[in-house]
């Protein structure tokens, strides 16, 4: 059982979690401990019918350099080039990109919408993981995200989806704080 001194440091990190700009996640990113503990935390989510409905792909060093330049060449094939060169360059100053594939088994009893749900929390927990360690993520998608030949570059099987980019490094300058729904604005008591 954690104490109240742990408990509190575990929410302070979690009430000052923000999403820094891709530019701003630079090296050096974690380690292989590190991303170890970071896909350890990352599977610790709800998976009813343990289907554990999703993948990961870890992409760092050359294999990213060489994914993005590929993702580039793909880029300047589209009409709209400019707008995803533009959305691509994201992915090139984060020393660790982890691509959370939603992996749903559909016709199965636990609900397709379930399962992709479950996928969300893993690309969550990947981002307050890697918080927890003292690195930033931002959680992107893009048009990678759902260009049948930019995921093909990821080897997806049949139903395979891309649930989120996940770019993960050192914070060299922290994202300003923006306005947050207040709890009044989001919640409401059911009346018995």
């Amino acid at each position: 059982m954690a104490t109240i001194a742990e408990t509190r440091t575990c929410a302070e990190t979690l009430a000052t979690r923000r999403s820094p700009l891709p530019d701003a996640l630079v090296a050096p990113g974690p380690s292989s401990k590190e991303i170890d503990k970071i896909v350890e935390i990352a599977l610790r989510v709800p998976d009813h019918g343990r289907l554990s409905p999703w993948r990961l792909i870890l992409i760092a060093g050359e294999a990213k350099r060489l994914w993005v330049d590929r993702l580039l060449e793909l880029a300047d094939q589209r009409p709209d080039a400019g707008k995803t060169r533009v959305s691509t360059r994201k992915l090139v100053s984060a020393p660790l990109v982890v691509v959370v594939v939603s992996a749903a088994i559909p016709g199965h009893k636990v609900p397709e919408w379930e399962q992709v749900l479950s996928a969300g929390a893993v690309c969550m927990n990947v981002v307050n993981g890697a918080h927890a360690l003292g690195y930033g993520a931002q959680w992107l998608t893009g048009w990678h995200a759902y260009d049948e030949q930019a995921t093909a570059l990821l080897g997806l099987e049949e139903n395979q989806k891309v649930a989120g980019v996940i770019l993960v490094g050192s914070v060299v300058e922290p994202a300003p704080e923006r306005p947050r729904a207040s709890a009044a604005d989001v919640t409401r008591w059911l009346e018995a």
